[in-house]
């Protein structure tokens, strides 16, 4: 798994761009409607689902375990396609969707770091990852009545976060791929 990771590194920086963008959108547009939320937040969803589920099919190719970024890739898409589905969906449903999504999507990337730990160095930022993302489930379940701007600001800064923590990690599996590539080279 760390070797299809590594050589695909380029997904997960990718994944880091279009969380840090939707943050950017959150944070820019602080007026944000909720049906421009809801489209947003399933935009976002949708597209980071498919990217975890391009990151599993390169992982079946490289015979290597795929479960957790399929079953995230899925879900990703599952609470995407919902929210456009069901456009009416109310400020609370919305707010339980968002944290639901980041509670299921915390715990398959710590599952996903439990694993990396013994093949590359800085698989801790996958878990915390996973750590942020159970945390702000947690936050949002436990302050449902707040305003629509607060709630965008908070997706805004878990985005934020989340993307930033991608692309380090990107960057370090493309580190560990030169190592691969090297060590490849030399034997």
């Amino acid at each position: 798994m760390a070797v299809v990771l590594a050589m695909n590194w380029w997904a997960m920086a990718l994944r880091g761009i279009v969380a840090i963008l939707f943050a950017a959108l959150t944070f820019f547009t602080p007026g944000i409607t909720i049906a421009f939320l809801v489209f947003l937040f399933g935009g976002y969803a949708l597209v980071d689902g498919i990217l975890a589920i391009i990151s599993a099919v390169r992982a079946v190719h490289g015979h290597r375990r795929w479960g957790s970024f399929l079953l995230e890739g899925v879900v990703g898409i599952a609470f995407g396609l919902f929210t456009f589905f069901v456009p009416g969906l109310t400020l609370l449903f919305l707010i339980y969707l968002v944290g639901a999504w980041a509670i299921v999507t915390g715990v398959l990337e710590i599952a996903a770091a439990v694993r990396l730990r013994q093949h590359i160095a800085g698989e801790w930022l996958l878990g915390l990852m996973g750590v942020v993302s159970i945390l702000f489930g947690v936050a949002i379940y436990a302050a449902p009545v707040a305003g629509a701007v607060v709630i965008a600001w908070w997706i805004g800064a878990y985005a934020l976060v989340f993307g930033i923590l991608l692309l380090t990690l990107a960057f370090r599996l493309r580190a560990h791929r030169e190592r691969l590539t090297t060590q490849t080279v030399q034997a």
